[in-house]
């Protein structure tokens, strides 16, 4: 490059440097690291970081920003380059296909079409004539880089609305995302994906829901926490446990409704308990309150009582884990005619739909809470809530709803 460092380099105000500012970034245009560019021309490594960046705490005066947009260095970037734009005109102008360019560029199709299609611009005087123009769509596309930017929630004051208020009815956002498309088919303004709306909840700064609103999501947790390995249990010494290996086949698929899948939900210091119940086919909830304790004999007397309004159709199988609350499952199997297999040591997975549903419940029945004030109706008021609520694996019906279909069938 032809460019001599200046022995005398004075100047006034904001116009000093003012030649070496421009070689500084044409260097760094052409792809010379920080470090060479300002040996070249003659300056702090500093300064050169001070152009490029701007100088946000300046000892005196204002922050400054950057000279100007720094350019992008030679080879792979992930936004297209205003080279790389002027090279899309001069092959449109060619008459190029995407496809060709895209290769040529080492980009893909839909890059280079979403960038002719978002930048392009009707010619001034005939909207039915269409052009590219290269420089214009750079600045264009540069204008809208630019972050933080107001989110989907938080420019829609009904969309904010309607997903606050089913958050407060402790609705999961994918079920809220489902809702919005089945109430507002032709409005994709009112149409948002689930992990905008935990952005919106999780992101500090963007103000798009209140911040409290994290409690009403099953994990009650208001940052995102890695899942983590559950521990291994040990397996309980119950009598003649039939393992879920031997379950009919048709419990598999959950193409017959009648199998359903239990366990219990821990109060304060282990003395309260409520058991939970869950139909595989329908994901129908059931609750049974053990307000005194959770013994064999206490649990047996709740399960019996709990299953037995059911018809004879929908008492088809229970799968438990190996807790020692069933110890009396033959017994169990003699009042309600309802088989017990129990599932191996460690192996949740295996009644996930009561999985799913206990973390569900957890909302209602925070852990360390004492269990035995919740009454028989206030638990068949939250189970009843849970069965009216949209499933995504009922294809967005309602436990309730799918159940009604199966008793309508059978009568």
């Amino acid at each position: 490059m032809d460019f001599e460092i200046r022995k005398d380099r004075r100047g006034g105000g904001g116009r000093r440097l003012t030649r070496e500012r421009e070689v500084y970034l044409q260097l760094m245009r052409q792809g010379y690291s920080s470090r060479e560019a300002c040996r070249i021309v003659g300056i702090n490594l500093r300064t050169g970081k001070r152009w490029r960046n701007g100088h946000h705490s300046p000892t005196y005066g204002k922050p400054k920003p950057p000279i100007t947009v720094e350019a992008s260095a030679s080879g792979p970037s992930r936004y297209l380059r205003e080279e790389d734009r002027i090279y899309i005109a001069d092959r449109l102008r060619e008459r190029a296909s995407v496809r060709q360019i895209a290769a040529e560029l080492g980009r893909s199709p839909s890059t280079i079409s979403r960038e002719i299609r978002r930048n392009g611009m009707p010619l001034r005087g005939d909207a039915s004539r269409w052009a590219y123009r290269p420089h214009a769509a750079h600045r264009r596309a540069e204008q809208r880089r630019p972050r933080p930017k107001a989110g989907k929630i938080g420019q829609n004051p009904e969309l904010r609305g309607f997903i606050q208020h089913h958050l407060t009815l402790r609705w999961s956002p994918e079920q809220i995302c489902q809702a919005l498309r089945t109430a507002f088919p032709d409005r994709p303004e009112m149409h948002v994906v689930h992990e905008t709306i935990y952005q919106a909840l999780y992101v500090q700064g963007r103000g798009e829901l209140r911040r409290e609103l994290t409690r009403a999501l099953r994990s009650g947790r208001a940052m995102r926490r890695p899942h983590r390995q559950s521990y291994k249990r040990q397996p309980r010494n119950i009598r003649d446990m039939v393992m879920i290996s031997e379950r009919p086949a048709e419990a598999a698929d959950r193409a017959v409704p009648g199998h359903w899948e239990g366990d219990l939900i821990i109060g304060k210091e282990g003395k309260s308990a409520i058991a939970t119940l869950v139909e595989r086919s329908t994901r129908y909830v059931l609750l049974a309150p053990l307000p005194e304790d959770h013994s064999a004999a206490s649990t047996q007397d709740a399960l019996i009582e709990a299953v037995t309004s059911l018809p004879p159709h929908l008492k088809r199988s229970l799968t438990w884990d190996q807790g020692s609350e069933m110890a009396t499952h033959k017994a169990f199997t003699l009042a309600t005619d309802i088989p017990v297999y129990f599932c191996d040591p460690a192996s949740p997975w295996q009644r996930g739909s009561n999985e799913n549903t206990n973390g569900l419940l957890r909302q209602y029945f925070p852990k360390g809470t004492d269990l035995s004030r919740h009454s028989r109706e206030h638990l068949a008021a939250v189970a009843a809530e849970l069965n009216s609520r949209p499933r995504k694996t009922l294809g967005w019906e309602t436990p309730a709803e799918r159940l009604a279909k199966l008793l309508a069938t059978a009568s």
